[in-house]
């Protein structure tokens, strides 16, 4: 039989936890849910049951594990709601990262808010999954263990949205503008 772990290294455990993924939680949650209160209890909901999750059970796939029951909850409470809330456009602006130049930062939030506009058109499977390849940095395989889909198909999924957001963004421009 294991022993158990302290309080404190328990606690301190948590507190890792939180540290590290509370921030990206949020933000995919909030993508989720259009709504950053929401998203916040919900995240708020995960750390409670990663609290009463026994840490050898999750260690090795934290953030996999953290992300596959945040993207449950945010469903639960999604299905409860019965609609799907788009961001507004404050939303997107908080979440463009800045650039080092005046000019650089417009371009890239000209960019920015396109791709994010565009990805708003993609269907609800491929913006979940190029949104945890490319904003949470997950592996094929922790994006099929979080989002249920199998990974060739999380391939495919990203693959797709990929293609449909480079022809909508780069429609109408030569080819070689694209490079």
């Amino acid at each position: 039989m294991m022993a158990q772990r302290s309080e404190p290294e328990r606690g301190a455990w948590v507190r890792e936890a939180v540290t590290r993924f509370e921030g990206p939680l949020t933000l995919y949650a909030t993508r989720l849910l259009g709504d950053p209160e929401a998203a916040r209890d919900v995240v708020q909901d995960t750390f409670l049951r990663l609290c009463s999750q026994a840490r050898e059970s999750v260690e090795g796939h934290l953030a996999e594990w953290l992300f596959t029951v945040c993207r449950n909850r945010a469903l639960d409470v999604l299905r409860k709601e019965h609609r799907m809330t788009q961001l507004s456009d404050e939303q997107v602006n908080r979440c463009l990262s800045p650039a080092p130049g005046p000019q650089e930062a417009a371009e890239r939030h000209d960019l920015g808010a396109k791709v994010l506009s565009l990805l708003e058109s993609l269907p609800v499977n491929q913006r979940e999954v190029l949104r945890l390849k490319f904003q949470n940095g997950f592996s094929y395989q922790e994006i099929s263990r979080i989002s249920g889909h199998s990974v060739s198909n999380v391939g495919y999924l990203i693959h797709a949205g990929i293609k449909t957001l480079r022809g909508q963004l780069f429609d109408g421009q030569p080819v070689e503008a694209r490079a």
